[in-house]
């Protein structure tokens, strides 16, 4: 089978998924999210993630579940990325009007700021304090062991794993 006409099947997979299984997937999401805008919207992101390795579809044995893990995935995206955005915008409304950054470069830092959180994300307590008190706080490792009440090789040992893990998570 030629690649475009694999690729055609995955997208007409993709395609008799959404219809079997879009409504389900929907109220599925509306009874988890109880709100029928964020689901329909998490359930287009879904299919959209389907769309973008149809030759996934074509292997499912069970679609709804399948279909739920995709979403309940994305649903918590959601829900990071806007706890994310409320922390930054309260901190935000701390500052002096004159020292507040435009719209867009809000844009910007809300979406970095959720590009480090997946990063992070899946790292130990510790190594991902170590890292951001390094990082963000521009603490020296020494300063970190005693504000940790580690020692200095544990330190090291913790901003090793965290720096492994992001170029893993950047780089596979």
């Amino acid at each position: 089978m030629t690649s475009s006409l694999a690729c055609a099947q995955g997208h007409e997979n993709v395609r008799v998924l959404y219809v079997d299984h879009h409504r389900w997937l929907v109220g599925w999401l509306r009874k988890k999210l109880g709100c029928g805008h964020d689901a329909a919207d998490i359930a287009q992101d879904t299919f959209q993630r389907l769309l973008a390795a149809p030759d996934c579809a074509d292997q499912l044995r069970e679609p709804r579940a399948y279909l739920s893990t995709l979403a309940h995935g994305l649903a918590v995206d959601q829900i990071r990325r806007r706890r994310l955005e409320r922390a930054y915008l309260d901190e935000l409304a701390c500052l002096p009007e004159p020292q507040a950054p435009s719209p867009e470069s809000r844009a910007i830092l809300i979406e970095t700021l959720c590009r480090v959180d997946r990063m992070l994300d899946g790292l130990g307590k510790r190594a991902r304090t170590a890292f951001l008190m390094s990082r963000l706080d521009g603490m020296t490792y020494p300063d970190i062991a005693r504000s940790m009440g580690v020692s200095l090789s544990s330190v090291e040992k913790y901003m090793a794993a965290a720096i492994r893990h992001c170029y893993e998570v950047r780089y596979g």
